[in-house]
């Protein structure tokens, strides 16, 4: 066997192809869109590139046809008990040795690099991205995440992989009813003069932007090693987000006009993609505004939930999703909804979940695998 580095635009061109044959004849499976996977390894248009390195392979067998493809990629913000790199857009036949052979060239290139640990399988990018590999609920993936057959857990296992953390989506039908306790939270705030909520108007989307970033700054500074976001970043995600807003699906909290909450979701664009076999082209792009404004998306995603830390768990999240709930049940455009993943390390947030009546729908995992075998393994720690 033998490593084929990704340099030439054929070679781009055979990453992107491979997964083809790995999902033949699986109807479940959505190929994504290949822009969005080229973007991952544009320097230009990936900013994790200003402090890491990655590279692209491609696995041939020594009848030089390719049986595995994986990205390898260090980011020195990475922050982690120990150096740790990363592995992703893993794709393999179903044969151990051959994963087992990529594996093992990825320690020793991430090790070359003064790695401890590699976790994958894993984005050079955000976790709202490419993340996790999947163990249950193979159905149609959401935008950009990860989908793969049931195999790959073996796959990584059979190697030492130990998982780090699991990634759990839940989701609902529309039409399951909300719990009489959101519905009494609901009814006090609506009655209180000091509370109001909105959902989002697109030709008020600077406004939301801002209220925005107030609501992310507050409840996630503590975390993610004090993490903020910039208003004029906020700005520009709110503009890349406008043309699949639905008003009617994101949703703000108030006290005394102050922002204080909020639940943003959006249809799920796989909804539209799994037509074009991963092109967005210009008959795509006209593709794409027949199937939007067919409704031809029946689901829809919980892509951020916030409440500011002086109002978490005081009924404020039932005020929006009662009001959103108003709005969205009665005229079944959308038929299910699904949050996207929330890690078993986040309590708070799975004990919502649950309030909202979902129940888990699909896990992925997030694996991790310690150089030094001698190590006890640590797993991810509770917020």
């Amino acid at each position: 066997m033998q490593i084929v580095v990704v340099h030439t635009e054929q070679q781009a061109a055979d990453f992107l192809n491979f997964p083809t044959e790995i999902y033949r004849g699986d109807k479940q499976y959505i190929r994504p869109l290949d822009k969005d996977i080229e973007e991952v390894f544009d320097q230009e248009k990936n900013k994790f590139f200003r402090h890491g390195i990655c590279e692209r392979w491609l696995l041939q067998n020594d009848e030089q046809k390719y049986v595995a493809r994986l990205a390898v990629f260090v980011y020195k913000k990475y922050g982690q008990e120990q150096p740790t790199g990363g592995i992703g857009f893993f794709e393999c036949i179903d044969h151990q040795e051959t994963a087992n052979y990529l594996f093992d060239k990825a320690k020793e290139w991430l090790m070359a690099q003064g790695m401890e640990a590699m976790d994958g399988p894993i984005n050079f990018g955000e976790r709202d991205r490419w993340w996790g590999l999947l163990v249950s609920g193979f159905e149609e993936p959401l935008y950009c995440m990860n989908y793969n057959p049931p195999y790959y857990q073996a796959l990584f296992e059979n190697y030492g992989f130990l998982p780090y953390f699991h990634q759990l989506c839940f989701g609902m039908d529309v039409s399951t009813p909300l719990s009489e306790k959101m519905h009494k939270w609901h009814d006090y705030y609506e009655k209180h003069p000091d509370f109001s909520v909105r959902h989002i108007r697109k030709n008020e989307l600077d406004k939301f932007a801002e209220d925005f970033s107030i609501i992310y700054n507050k409840a996630w500074a503590k975390h993610g090693g004090g993490k903020t976001i910039e208003l004029k970043q906020a700005k520009l995600i709110f503009s890349k987000m406008k043309p699949v807003i639905d008003e009617k699906i994101a949703w703000f909290v108030y006290h005394k006009n102050e922002p204080i909450g909020m639940w943003v979701n959006i249809p799920d664009l796989n909804q539209y993609f799994k037509h074009f076999n991963g092109k967005f082209g210009l008959l795509q792009k006209l593709h794409f505004l027949y199937l939007k404004y067919t409704g031809a998306c029946k689901r829809f995603v919980g892509i951020v939930y916030g409440i500011v830390p002086e109002w978490q768990g005081k009924g404020t999240d039932a005020y929006m999703i009662v009001e959103c709930g108003k709005m969205v049940q009665p005229n079944r455009r959308y038929d299910k909804y699904e949050m996207q993943w929330i890690g078993d390390f986040n309590p708070k947030m799975v004990n919502l979940a649950h309030n909202l009546e979902a129940s888990e729908v699909r896990r992925l995992s997030t694996y991790r695998y310690l150089f030094d075998r001698t190590l006890a393994f640590k797993r991810h720690p509770f917020l």
